[in-house]
């Protein structure tokens, strides 16, 4: 997520400038064709193009709908992830008691449960991060050059799963989550199993065990629509239509600008020959203007469609995760130097 307040115009163009460098390559080859070879006969009238760039408008203007309505979603989903994990944390410290208990338990024994409890919890928001950034083969932006140039990239792709697992969870419940595919999923059900435990030896009450089985259905809702944004891309038909038509629109441009331009300069060499002599060049920025409009729009739509591959304009999960786990280790009564810090800001984004 980048966190200035605008882009400047000198990263805009830094980041869409080899497509710029394109459109001037186009249009100056087309106005030198139509300069020195006379070709104003070569052309296409102002009504059937403007028709495809009004079409082309709204397929990029549908698509960023659609790719700004998955971006919500998901850090709508996360936010659920936010509450619900610190309802969960409140939830394990106030209703482990002796209470209900046959044989009491110490203080410590209920603490080192609660603290297993919490940390299984950052264990699965840890395993749902990493399986949010798993590489799909729709997910191209990460790869282009000018999103990899800033020298950045999420957490989760300088560490393995298991290295991260490592400070929250035992041996045995690291190999059992790492064995099967769903790891998120898998550390859920130890959570289940490990909450029946407990309430068969009377340290949770039974209705308190069944609020607590409310929250871990709400979190396997969350995380299942969480995977459903991850694993279900925006329509590969209409993202490949909607790069063609713009693309199609870009390149009969031309045909339309530069003889119209030349009719302008035509008229002007009546009364201004050098001006209007050379008036034709002056579509070139024109048109870079209006092809950068189009194409930057629709690249600005793709950027958008998967808020979880790691771009700067992605929803921050590894903040979220990381800002949770802080919560709930400081209400756990542990030390600033025992919990980790906050994952860095680089370049005015946060991941």
């Amino acid at each position: 997520m980048h966190t200035k307040k605008n882009y400047t115009a000198l990263e805009m163009a830094i980041w869409t400038r080899f497509e710029t460098l394109l459109f001037v390559v186009i249009i100056t080859a087309w106005v030198a064709v139509n300069y020195f070879l006379d070709l104003s006969w070569f052309k296409i009238p102002w009504t059937p193009l403007a028709l495809i760039g009004t079409a082309v408008a709204f397929v990029i203007g549908f698509q960023n709908n659609s790719s700004y309505g998955r971006i919500w979603e998901a850090r709508k989903i996360w936010g659920g992830i936010v509450n619900t994990s610190r309802t969960f944390g409140m939830y394990i410290q106030d209703m482990l008691t002796n209470e209900y208990a046959e044989t009491p338990f110490s203080k410590e024994e209920i603490a080192r449960e609660v603290k297993t409890l919490t940390y299984r919890h950052i264990a699965w928001m840890t395993a749902l991060r990493h399986a949010m950034r798993e590489s799909k083969p729709w997910e191209t932006v990460v790869h282009q050059r000018t999103d990899r140039e800033w020298g950045i990239q999420p957490p989760e792709f300088d560490a393995e799963l298991e290295e991260d697992l490592i400070s929250y969870l035992s041996e045995d419940d690291i190999k059992d989550a790492l064995s099967k595919n769903n790891k998120q999923t898998a550390l859920l059900y130890q959570q289940s199993h490990h909450l029946r435990q407990l309430k068969e030896k009377g340290l949770i009450w039974e209705f308190s065990f069944l609020e607590l089985e409310a929250l871990l259905q709400e979190l396997f809702s969350l995380q299942g629509k969480s995977e459903r944004i991850k694993n279900f891309p925006y329509p590969r038909h209409f993202a490949t239509l909607n790069h063609f038509f713009m693309w199609v629109f870009v390149l009969l441009l031309p045909l339309a600008l530069v003889p119209q331009f030349a009719e302008i300069g035509n008229e002007l060499k009546e009364v201004q020959p050098v001006i209007g002599n050379y008036f034709v060049w002056f579509c070139i920025p024109f048109y870079v203007i209006v092809a950068w409009i189009f194409h930057t729009m629709e690249r600005i739509g793709r950027t958008g469609e998967n808020p979880f591959e790691g771009t700067a304009n992605d929803v921050p999960i590894s903040t979220i995760a990381r800002g949770i786990e802080i919560d709930l280790r400081q209400n756990l009564g542990e030390s600033d130097e025992e919990i980790p810090k906050q994952f860095p800001v680089k370049h005015h984004t946060q991941f």
